[in-house]
């Protein structure tokens, strides 16, 4: 699963090495941080001609790893450890180099204190969130989100559904009998254009309460029946979905106003994501 690191509000996408117990970084992010290159490839390819001892041992420091890509999907990109990263930084002439190794340091140390202790980890992306603007019960409401979410996966994952796409598709079932939406549609109603754009950065408290309602009737569904494999698991999400869509509907009906909403973070940075 990817990651994605913050150095100097740029964000760095990174994956976690279970076996080597090491980060891996994407090299396109990591040199569009340093230099500003608005072609971190092209900047890549005249790097490495420039460098022939770097060129030499490219595939080794830069293996293909898979991570999110700038349109969404799944895809193998050039990777690089810390000590990778090092050499590489070595035939960049910026004067970020200092702090992007410091800041290398301090997320290797990072994870592994996460590791030993969770809970850090929560408290952490409390503190970007905070520092985004988000408002305290608008964070407490998300990270609760990731855990349900959490549970659902690792449900699926049990129950023999595929990683990436399966997942991609249920999820889009749970989404469309929850809100009539599915993802894609969502992110078009609320002007989300990037292709990085995470749709629950972008909800309301509501949002987010039903999103988590559809995702955890869910996962007591295929619980419930012994959902296993992707068919009977699609049901369990189009069931899961439809708790939560009939609840949604029913508190629109009573309250007169609609759950789903057109803001997004771009709109109000600052100001809490509630609709008042």
């Amino acid at each position: 699963m990817s990651n994605i690191k913050l150095f100097e509000s740029k964000k760095i996408r990174s994956v976690w090495n279970m076996a080597e117990q090491k980060w891996y970084f994407s090299v396109a992010d990591v040199i569009e941080a340093l230099t500003g290159s608005v072609n971190p490839k092209d900047y890549i390819k005249k790097m490495r001609k420039r460098e022939s001892e770097l060129n030499s041992n490219w595939g080794t420091i830069c293996p293909l790893l898979e991570m999110i890509a700038a349109d969404g999907k799944k895809r193998k990109v050039m990777c690089a450890n810390a000590e990778g990263l090092l050499r590489i930084i070595q035939s960049i002439p910026s004067p970020k180099a200092e702090p992007f190794k410091r800041w290398l340091a301090r997320v290797g140390y990072e994870r592994l204190e996460e590791i030993e202790n969770p809970e850090l980890a929560q408290k952490r992306m409390r503190e970007i969130y905070k520092a985004k603007g988000y408002s305290d019960d608008w964070i407490e409401k998300r990270i609760r989100g990731i855990a349900v979410r959490d549970t659902l996966t690792k449900e699926w994952k049990k129950r023999g559904v595929k990683e990436d796409l399966e997942y991609k598709i249920l999820t889009a079932e749970i989404r469309k009998a929850t809100f009539g939406m599915t993802p894609t549609e969502y992110k078009d109603y609320k002007s989300l254009t990037n292709p990085k754009d995470n749709l629950r950065d972008h909800m309301t408290d509501l949002e987010l309460i039903f999103t988590m309602l559809g995702e955890a009737s869910t996962t007591e569904i295929a619980q419930n029946k012994d959902a296993q494999e992707f068919v009977e698991n699609k049901i369990a999400a189009k069931k899961g979905g439809g708790v939560a869509g009939r609840a949604r509907k029913d508190l629109e009906k009573k309250s007169g106003r609609k759950v789903t909403s057109g803001i997004n973070y771009k709109e109000i940075k600052q100001i809490d994501l509630k609709i008042n």
